[in-house]
């Protein structure tokens, strides 16, 4: 399937429709992986405002878990319980190969959407641009 969800203005994060709008993109997208695992996770802040605007209690206002559906290159989609705001940073703590082991990373909530089912109160799925 060519295009990409539209952009985040463009989209309506509470509507319990399966109708979302795509829009067609040049955009270049590295191939998903599968990956069906929990993924701690920490709120930073907004890329709208700097971290050294922010005073230190505020600079990590949320810790939760989600439940990560497939990975990239570039990003991760999530699943998640808290709904995160467009441009907000994250901590996640991404798991590896090896047994026990997490690598924590950085990454931009790009877009998000409320699942649509009415039985779940608040549900989202996010997606997550890795910072670099």
């Amino acid at each position: 399937m060519e295009g990409t969800a539209g952009p985040p203005e463009e989209m309506d994060e509470n509507t319990s429709s399966w109708e979302w709008p795509v829009a067609e993109s040049r955009q270049q997208h590295a191939e998903r992986v599968a990956l069906l695992r929990p993924i701690l996770y920490d709120v930073l802040y907004d890329m709208d405002m700097s971290l050294a605007q922010k005073p230190p209690e505020a600079r990590v206002a949320l810790q939760g878990k989600g439940l990560s559906l497939n990975v990239s290159s570039g990003g991760m989609l999530l699943l998640m319980e808290h709904q995160p705001k467009v441009n907000q940073v994250l901590r996640i703590h991404v798991p590896t190969p090896v047994s026990m082991a997490e690598t924590p990373t950085l990454a931009e909530v790009r877009w998000m959407r409320k699942l649509p089912f009415e039985m779940f109160y608040a549900i989202y799925f996010v997606g997550l641009k890795f910072l670099l």
